[in-house]
């Protein structure tokens, strides 16, 4: 699978980027969002829903209510945030189910749910680099690849050919 490596320097930059994967997503998706505390994953969230909903809509974070369901041109987007959850099961409360199928799903720190995630699946790890800036991986799964060529990302660096095993 290939890993796309790129970096922002500021939110402008990552609300950029946020917005061009936006445009190419559609009902059915999950875009997990992973990477260290601070770097980034809620920035890149709201950028991302307000591409799809406006540049008005409130985009709070769903840290104590765990899921916000956002109503989008498109249709809905269901911005979970699995920080809190102890067992993976807990999930199927929150109603991934429905979302899996009918939304969006935008999930920030999705460890615990990962075996249960699709494999087709857009992976986004954000790390604090030197500066401050955003190291980006995106590890793109099912027919994300070719997607993302399409997106004309911002600040493209390089992509990796990375090899499990």
């Amino acid at each position: 699978m290939s890993v796309v490596r790129l970096s922002a320097g500021d939110e402008t930059a990552m609300a950029r980027l946020a917005a061009r994967i936006a445009a190419c997503a559609r009902t059915g998706d999950v875009i997990t969002l992973s990477g260290t505390l601070g770097a980034g994953k809620t920035v890149f969230a709201r950028a991302f829903i307000r591409a799809l909903t406006g540049p008005e809509t409130d985009v709070p974070s769903p840290t104590f209510n765990l899921v916000l369901v956002h109503e989008g041109a498109e249709g809905e987007i269901w911005h979970f945030d699995l920080y809190r959850l102890e067992d993976a099961a807990e999930i199927y409360a929150l109603g991934i189910e429905d979302a899996l199928d009918n939304a969006i799903s935008l999930i920030e720190w999705p460890e615990i749910a990962l075996p249960l995630l699709p494999e087709a699946r857009l992976d986004i790890r954000i790390d604090i680099g030197e500066g401050n800036e955003r190291r980006i991986a995106l590890h793109p799964g099912g027919d994300w690849p070719a997607r993302l060529k399409a997106c004309a990302l911002p600040g493209r660096n390089r992509q990796d050919d990375e090899r499990s095993g």
